[in-house]
């Protein structure tokens, strides 16, 4: 008997499925070798909480999966990871939504998406001193070789490229 897990509460099942094989321009899915290599796709809870989850993920991601990467190219990815998840849970989730990190390394490039069931594009905010947020897309502007958006059919995702 084959038992297909159900898909978390909150994303729906096609997402789901997205989820478990979701790659970039068509490569096969990757399964991770080893019950310690971390996998490519971690679902997140719209909390603040995830925030740090993700930065930590990311760290453990880069660190496996580009083990020549320097501690800056490492700390760019955490700070791309966590303000993308950032804003995402502030302006691309209601409560009790999931949202999806897929972290990809390439030879050369680690790639940072935060998919969210909000199709509104992000805006990157005029800069103020009178606000405490909003500054989010502007750090990931200045640290990403490039970023950009891709409409999904249940939402979006934001994306960021850290050369390594």
């Amino acid at each position: 008997m084959t038992v297909t897990p159900s898909p978390p509460r909150h994303l729906p099942a096609l997402a789901h499925e997205a989820a478990r094989t979701m790659t970039l321009k068509g490569t096969p899915p990757v399964a991770p070798a080893s019950p310690l290599e971390p996998p490519p796709r971690l679902i997140l809870a719209s909390d603040p909480e995830s925030a740090a989850a993700a930065r930590t993920y990311a760290r453990e991601f880069v660190t496996y999966y580009v083990p020549d990467a320097s501690e800056d190219q490492i700390t760019d990815v955490q700070l791309i990871t966590s303000e993308l998840v950032t804003n995402s849970i502030r302006y691309g989730t209601e409560p009790d939504d999931s949202l999806l990190l897929v972290l990809d390394a390439r030879p050369g490039r680690v790639r940072i998406e935060v998919h969210d069931p909000v199709q509104r594009q992000p805006q990157v905010r005029p800069e103020s001193d009178e606000r405490d947020g909003g500054r989010g897309l502007f750090i990931v502007d200045a640290i990403a070789d490039r970023w950009g958006v891709t409409d999904q059919p249940f939402g979006k995702a934001v994306w960021a490229e850290v050369t390594t």
